[in-house]
């Protein structure tokens, strides 16, 4: 499964992130991969492409940041998959 997730950085603040990710890297469990990430212009949220068996398989990655983040976690599926999926 295919999931957005919306980071939220704690008082708008990366630098927390930023200096975890540089000691210890993604932390992600096995069988979650991720695919891409991009963060805002105003520097307060970063939205990460992940793949995973299911949402609670990102719980052990969420885990090791929500002290510093806040996550929305939405499934989602790409527009080919969707429209196919519909047009049936």
């Amino acid at each position: 499964m295919l999931f957005m997730v919306i980071e939220k950085f704690r008082n708008r603040n990366p630098r927390p992130i930023g200096e975890r990710f540089q000691r210890k890297g993604r932390m992600l469990p096995p069988g979650v991969v991720y695919i891409a990430s991009w963060v805002d212009a105003a520097e307060a949220r970063c939205f990460q492409m992940m793949e995973a068996p299911s949402a609670e398989s990102l719980r052990g990655w969420v885990r090791q940041w929500e002290d510093v983040v806040d996550f929305e976690i939405v499934p989602v599926e790409t527009s080919a998959e969707y429209w196919a999926r519909t047009q049936t």
